[in-house]
């Protein structure tokens, strides 16, 4: 068969359920070959956007997303998205066409070596320089994207290649399971949690990749033990649970914090490093034990004293049988910061402002998005907000970039979501800066009929920067811009658009959106002026001295 035939048969045999992206002619082959297939082509507006709903795909089902450009440029504007799926831990498979390799008779026009630009963004990139070859490059290169720890693959494949013949045959998918934990380290952290004091629990961005959340929930309801998360591990455990205390938003003097200084041993479920690390450890302080599906990757603020390595769900498993909670645990000082918390987060929930303030705004949200309903996050001030304020109910119903964290995937994102559960409530919350690096994806929402919330946070300004920019004593300066009529520009589109004038308006016109079908937009006037004083100073007024 042609070789653009096998590629595709290939990718089905993977299970690929959607190609997204923007084809040239040097994907003409590869274009056709995928008319007649079971997977379903996503034509996007930009590339970046491509990748980066393959790259949510990927994080929500564990299985590679897939995504395509042409050779140069196009192949150039994934760049971004392979950083993205790269150190979010998300298994994305980019596809890039390019000139033919064994005759070419246009010089070096539109042609940039892809294949060592992705080397530093992928765990795999390849040039396919014949078609015999395509059932291993795939198989391979979906392995490398889903397996621990997952990430960005790439393949070129040349239009000659492409359009060539061959007798190859398809590697069928086997499954391979993960290997479990040694039972010497699981006996060893099971002795160290009895004879911890105040034994503290943190769950981490790799505790959100697979189904750990029913084991990690039997072991906080059995040992009591209270527990934090950082922002990639949101909704492991449902944050409404009696034991939960916070979510490392920020990275230092925050409630979260002082309930780690006081612990005597860190239980380090799902540790990534590309997170911004909620502690620095200290030779002689608090002792740490490393649960993950990888050693750790030691540095000079992080080196535990154990590492039980192997299925995170399994290691929770055999150490919640082996473990006996102990009468001497103390956990009166993380109650008191329960306490703390709960009344913290209260503040400026029911506060009638306008225009919105962040607090006001996460109180709404969390009242009128379901428990299973998703959260797509972009990348502002608000999502310190939202990591601090909003309680996430289910594993990955909080999709946010702690990684990464660049502005522009938040509704690419969303459309992703959407079509992976297209029964649930999913809201796209972006900032104005971050909403107009993708908006005319707003298009391709509209052409695939998607039913789709997109909340448009305006204070005319990159309010992030500006926050630190304040809080470091600098001149506010260089951060604001003007934004279009973002109704006239949703109705530009075809969506419906809405503006918030009063902040009472906010549930309710929410609430309407997400029960109506289509796509609507939601200009909301944002009031970050109070940042500075909520995320910082009165913290260290109020935190650690309990």
């Amino acid at each position: 068969m042609k070789a653009s035939d096998l590629f595709i048969k290939a990718l089905e045999a993977e299970g690929v359920e959607y190609i997204f992206g923007i084809p040239g002619e040097e994907n003409l082959d590869f274009l056709n070959s995928l008319k007649d297939s079971s997977i379903r082509f996503i034509l996007t507006r930009h590339e970046q956007a491509a990748g980066f709903m393959a790259a949510t795909y990927g994080r929500l089902t564990g299985r590679v997303g897939v995504c395509l450009s042409t050779l140069g440029p196009g192949a150039t504007n994934l760049v971004t998205a392979a950083a993205y799926a790269q150190l979010g831990a998300m298994p994305m498979m980019m596809i890039t066409g390019q000139k033919p390799i064994k005759t070419s008779k246009q010089g070096q026009f539109q042609i940039v070596d892809i294949v060592q630009m992705m080397k530093p963004l992928t765990k795999y990139t390849r040039q396919i320089v014949s078609g015999d070859n395509i059932p291993s490059r795939v198989r391979e290169a979906v392995r490398l994207a889903e397996e621990e720890r997952p990430g960005a693959v790439h393949l070129e494949l040349p239009e000659d290649i492409a359009a060539e013949e061959t007798d190859a045959q398809i590697f069928q998918r086997e499954r391979i399971r993960r290997s479990t934990a040694e039972a010497k380290a699981v006996a060893r952290a099971v002795r160290m949690i009895e004879s911890a004091k105040r034994p503290l629990l943190l769950i981490g961005a790799g505790a959100n990749r697979k189904l750990t959340s029913k084991m990690l929930r039997r072991f906080i309801d059995r040992t009591h033990i209270p527990f934090i998360t950082t922002q990639m591990g949101k909704g492991v455990v449902d944050e409404r649970h009696p034991r939960f205390l916070g979510n490392a938003a920020l990275s230092a003097r925050d409630y979260v914090h002082c309930a780690i200084e006081k612990a005597d041993l860190i239980i380090n479920v799902g540790h990534d490093v590309v997170e911004k690390p909620p502690f620095f450890m200290e030779h002689g302080g608090t002792k740490v034990i490393h649960i993950n599906f990888s050693t750790a990757a030691v540095d000079p603020v992080y080196f535990p004293q154990l590492e039980v390595v192997g299925d995170i769900a399994n290691s929770i498993w055999q150490i919640n049988q082996a473990v006996t909670p102990q009468k001497n645990w103390d956990f009166r000082f993380y109650e008191q910061i329960k306490r703390e918390v709960d009344m913290h987060l209260q503040e400026g929930a029911d506060d009638n402002r306008f225009p919105v303030l962040p607090q006001r705004l996460v109180a709404d949200v969390r009242k009128m998005v379901p428990s299973d309903g998703i959260v797509a996050l972009d990348n502002g001030i608000y999502k310190i907000w939202f990591a601090r304020n909003y309680h996430a109910h289910e594993p990955n119903t909080v999709l946010l970039d702690n990684a990464l964290a660049t502005m522009g995937a938040g509704l690419p994102s969303a459309m992703a979501a959407k079509l992976v559960f297209p029964d649930r409530k999913v809201l796209a919350i972006c900032g104005d800066g971050g909403f107009m690096m993708n908006s005319q994806e707003i298009e391709t929402a509209i052409r695939l009929k998607l039913n789709l919330s997109v909340l448009i946070l305006n204070d005319n300004a990159f309010g992030m920067i500006k926050w630190k920019q304040t809080a470091m004593h600098f001149e506010n300066w260089g951060l604001d811009y003007g934004n279009p009529d973002f109704v006239k520009y949703a109705e530009s589109y075809g969506a419906k658009g809405h503006r918030v004038e009063a902040t009472g308006d906010l549930a309710p016109m929410l609430q309407d959106c997400l029960g109506s079908p289509g796509v609507h937009l939601i200009e909301v006037p944002m009031d970050y002026s109070d940042n500075v004083r909520a995320l910082t100073t009165a913290l260290e007024e109020k935190t650690c001295h309990l």
